[in-house]
């Protein structure tokens, strides 16, 4: 094993400036995910549960949603609830029962609402509610994804280091290019944070700066989502 006394955010950094680092780009048609970006994880003023790595992070991630609209790309919010008994968060609700587990996110309740911050459009885009990690684990997103004919996969939300990694590991394992901007995920501590970060740039996905995510999709052409 290699051993070092640099934090993970200088290994991050030091990934992030090499030239040459392999890339699997960008394909021909993404779907945007943004993955619980719900007050339990977003409202640091209310919630200790929750975190903020870039303040932009929302106004990104709308930013974002918007492009995906006007190309006719599919836009995908997911959150976590829970029935009152919790018994649907099954063995990942068991280590602990405070106001502020997981499985106390509960139906209805302020800690599942998403951020008011966001531009949520529910009619235009897909809203999920989520059980475990990933984004893909038991609900319509892999059908959704196949209806549109897309080949990419951009990931915003949180927690860099829980449901950003389990959804970015599940959308390389079922073939879709993986793309993670930076300034759009976050998570509770910058270690966390940054080592998760080089992991899914080294492994399983692009950690791109949201302004050149940004600039692909200027690039793409208008009504190119049309048809499926």
């Amino acid at each position: 094993m290699e051993t070092t006394t640099k934090t993970a955010k200088a290994i991050y950094l030091d990934i992030k400036a090499n030239p040459t680092r392999a890339r699997f780009g960008f394909g021909s048609k993404a779907a945007l995910v943004n993955v619980d970006p719900q007050k339990a994880y977003t409202r640091t003023d209310l919630f200790k549960t929750a975190y903020e790595t870039d303040p932009q992070q929302m106004h990104y991630i709308n930013t974002l949603a918007t492009r995906f609209r006007a190309l006719g790309w599919p836009v995908v919010w997911t959150h976590v609830a829970y029935m009152a008994s919790g018994e649907d968060a099954g063995v990942w609700g068991t280590r602990t029962d405070t106001p502020d587990s997981l499985q106390n996110i509960k139906f209805d309740s302020v800690r599942s609402e998403f951020d008011d911050r966001l531009d949520i459009d529910r009619v235009r885009d897909a809203v999920y509610v989520k059980k475990m990690p990933s984004a893909f684990f038991e609900t319509p997103l892999q059908s959704l994804l196949v209806w549109h004919q897309v080949d990419t996969v951009i990931i915003t939300g949180g927690s860099t280091s829980g449901c950003i990694r389990a959804t970015a590991v599940d959308s390389l394992s079922r073939g879709y290019r993986t793309i993670v901007p930076e300034q759009c995920v976050a998570d509770k501590h910058e270690s966390y944070h940054y080592a998760n970060l080089t992991d899914l740039a080294l492994k399983y996905a692009d950690v791109l700066d949201v302004q050149e995510v940004l600039e692909w999709l200027n690039r793409q052409p208008a009504g190119s989502g049309q048809g499926q």
